[in-house]
């Protein structure tokens, strides 16, 4: 199979690992394939691919869209590394403001399956990262909402030992508590 999905301490969150043929003059690999990723609980129709560029030390997020807008995302790497975390942001969820979160490299070459529902952010951890991600809607503005990437009820580990760049943006996003109730899922 070309795909291995791992489901992840928040079940709907999953890790999917490609198969990826090598030999010397390169490789290969399949990085999305609807019927393996429907047959394997991803069903979404993704509408929009974006392409992001990070200097070593940038942290981006907590993203997310609020209905209807609201968006799932295939997240991977394909230069550099990057510690990638999904926030819950689900009010009923058993999981509620718990996070997940991977090392994505183009090493590795694994991708993040974050559903709708959830606060995506990453961290780059390499010189530079770049990153591909599919999303199931298309971008919103009057949908785009955050969530303060260092909410100490969320307590995410980065992993790092250096203070991250913050977009102006970023840093002047709500906390999860103050975050109305009705731009949850």
């Amino acid at each position: 199979m070309p795909f291995e999905f791992i489901k992840l301490k928040i079940n709907d969150v999953i890790l999917v690992k490609p198969t990826v043929f090598g030999d010397t003059r390169g490789f290969f690999m399949e990085s999305y394939k609807k019927s393996l990723f429907v047959e394997n609980g991803i069903k979404d129709d993704f509408n929009q691919d974006n392409h992001s560029k990070s200097t070593k030390g940038v942290l981006r997020g907590l993203h997310y869209q609020t209905n209807p807008k609201a968006q799932a995302k295939l997240v991977r790497c394909s230069n550099g590394k990057i510690f990638d975390v999904a926030v819950d942001l689900r009010k009923n969820s058993p999981t509620f403001g718990k996070w997940v979160g991977e090392i994505l490299s183009e090493e590795n070459k694994c991708m993040l399956y974050i559903p709708a529902g959830f606060a995506h952010g990453f961290v780059v951890l390499s010189d530079e990262a770049e990153l591909l991600y599919k999303a199931s809607n298309e971008y919103s503005p009057q949908n785009d909402r955050g969530i303060r990437w260092n909410d100490s009820e969320i307590n995410i580990d980065w992993g790092i030992d250096f203070e991250p760049l913050i977009s102006e943006k970023d840093s002047k996003q709500p906390f999860l508590k103050d975050v109305p109730l009705e731009e949850l899922f």
